[in-house]
C-alpha cells in the first residue's frame, strides 16, 4: 500500500494492531468532542497566499531550547510505544536523529531512559509526571540527567486520568489476563505480524522507567493500578520549585491552554510551555490547541518558547500553528501511527512526508525562512 499522508499511517496502523492497542492511542476522553476539534479548527486558519518572492531557497531549520533542529518539529511524548512496535522507543528516536530533530521521551515509555539512549547518538528530551512519590521522581530525574537529557517537558493537565470510553469498552481498561479475556487473545491472533514482533520478540513488556518502583511487576496489569495509586492531583507550583531543586535543566510545562495559566508560567521562570489539551484524551469539550494558540501567544507576548501540540496532520498544519505563534510543534499520533505501520522506516518517511508538505507551504505563502515568517501569514483563526 502506498502511504501518501497521515491517513495512510493511519489505516496501516489500525490493521496491524490489534483492537485493544489501537483504540488506546486512537481514541480521546468521553465522546471526543475535542479529540475532532484539534484536527478540525486547523482548517479555520486561512493562510495569506503571497506571490512574485524568492522561494528558490526554503530553511526549515530553527533552534528550540539551545538545540539545533532541521525542522520545527519534535516527537512528543507517546505513552507505551513499544506495544505499537518491537521496542518502538528505540525506532523512534533513530527516526528523529535521522532527520535531524529531537524527541521527548514518554516517562511512560517501554524502553527505560537507559535503553533508549544506547540506542541514540545524542542526547533527547523528556516528559515527566510528578507523582507521590518523590524519592521515586528524584532518582528518575537523576537518570534522566545521565542520559545526558538538558529539557524536561512537565504534564501538567494530567491531575487524574480522563475518562477514555473506548478503553473502558475495548481497550486497556480492565482486566489483562488472556484467561480471562478470550476476545482479547483471538484479538492478537487475527494480527499475526505483532503478534510476532511485539507479542514474542518485543519483550520484555513493561512500563520501563517506573520497574523500579513496581516491585511487583511492571506489566500493564500493574501500571495501571499503579499510576492510580501514585498520579499526585494535589501538585502546584510550590512542587515545581521543589522539581527546580533537583533538576538544573531547562524546564518546559506541557498542557497549557489558558492564558493566565501561560502569564504565571512566564512569571516563575519556565523556559517554555506547550499548548495542548492532551490530544483530546482529558477534558472533553474544552478548547482545542490551535485555537487556543493566539490567545496564549498574546498573553506570553515572547517571554517564552511557545511549542504546540494536538491536531498537527500535515506540514501545512505546522505552518499553521507557526503563523498563529507557535515556535514549533509536538508530533504525538502522527508518529505514533507511523511506528505502527512500518516501524523506524514508516517514522522517517512520516517525516519525510511534513517536511516537504512544510516547504510547499511555504513557497506557496512566500515564506522563505521558518524562523522569520510574515507577522501576517494567517488571515483569521
Amino acid at each position: 500500500m502506498k502511504i501518501v499522508n497521515y491517513a495512510g499511517f493511519r489505516d496501516a496502523a489500525q490493521k496491524r494492531l490489534p483492537r485493544f492497542i489501537f483504540e488506546y492511542v486512537d481514541g480521546g476522553s468521553y465522546d471526543e468532542h475535542t479529540l475532532r476539534r484539534n484536527v478540525d479548527d486547523f482548517k479555520s486558519v486561512i493562510l495569506r497566499q503571497r506571490v512574485l518572492r524568492d522561494v528558490s531557497n526554503i530553511n526549515t531549520a530553527t533552534r528550540l531550547f539551545g538545540r539545533d533542529m532541521a525542522l520545527p518539529i519534535a516527537l512528543s511524548p507517546v505513552g507505551i510505544a513499544g506495544f505499537y512496535r518491537r521496542r518502538g522507543e528505540t525506532q523512534a528516536v533513530r527516526a528523529a536523529e535521522a532527520t535531524g530533530i529531537p524527541m521527548v521521551l514518554s516517562i511512560m515509555s517501554c524502553c527505560p531512559v537507559e535503553e533508549v539512549r544506547a540506542a541514540s547518538a545524542s542526547p533527547f528530551w523528556v516528559q515527566l509526571y510528578m507523582i507521590r512519590d518523590r524519592g521515586f521522581v528524584k532518582d528518575m530525574l537523576a537518570r534522566i540527567e545521565k542520559a545526558g537529557t538538558d529539557t524536561l517537558f512537565l504534564t501538567v493537565d494530567l491531575a487524574i486520568n480522563g475518562i477514555r470510553y473506548r478503553d473502558r469498552i475495548g481497550g486497556l481498561a480492565g482486566s489483562q489476563s488472556l484467561l480471562q479475556r478470550p476476545d482479547r487473545l483471538l484479538d492478537i491472533l487475527s494480527h499475526p505480524a505483532w503478534a510476532w514482533d511485539v507479542g514474542l520478540m518485543g519483550r520484555p513488556h513493561t512500563i520501563g522507567n517506573m520497574a523500579p518502583a513496581m516491585p511487583n511487576g511492571a506489566g500493564l496489569k500493574q501500571f495501571q493500578a499503579w499510576v492510580a495509586r501514585n498520579f499526585d492531583p494535589s501538585v502546584t507550583y510550590k512542587d515545581i520549585a521543589w522539581l527546580r531543586q533537583h533538576w538544573k535543566g531547562k524546564l518546559v510545562l506541557k498542557g497549557i491552554t489558558d492564558p493566565g495559566d501561560a502569564v504565571r508560567a512566564a512569571d516563575e521562570g519556565m523556559d517554555g510551555i506547550v499548548v495542548s489539551n492532551h490530544g483530546g484524551r482529558q477534558l472533553d469539550g474544552s478548547l482545542s490547541s490551535i485555537a487556543a494558540l493566539p490567545a496564549v501567544r498574546d498573553a506570553v507576548k515572547g517571554r517564552m518558547t511557545i511549542m504546540l501540540d494536538g491536531g498537527v496532520r500535515s506540514g501545512l498544519d505546522v505552518l499553521r500553528a507557526m503563523a498563529l505563534g507557535a515556535d514549533g510543534v509536538l508530533l504525538g499520533r502522527a508518529w505514533a501511527y507511523a511506528l505502527a505501520a512500518r516501524g523506524q522506516a514508516g517514522v522517517s518517511q512520516m517525516l519525510a512526508i511534513m517536511k516537504e508538505e512544510l516547504e510547499v507551504a511555504m513557497a506557496l505563502t512566500g515564506q522563505s525562512d521558518v524562523r522569520a515568517l510574515d507577522s501576517d501569514l494567517a488571515i483569521s483563526s
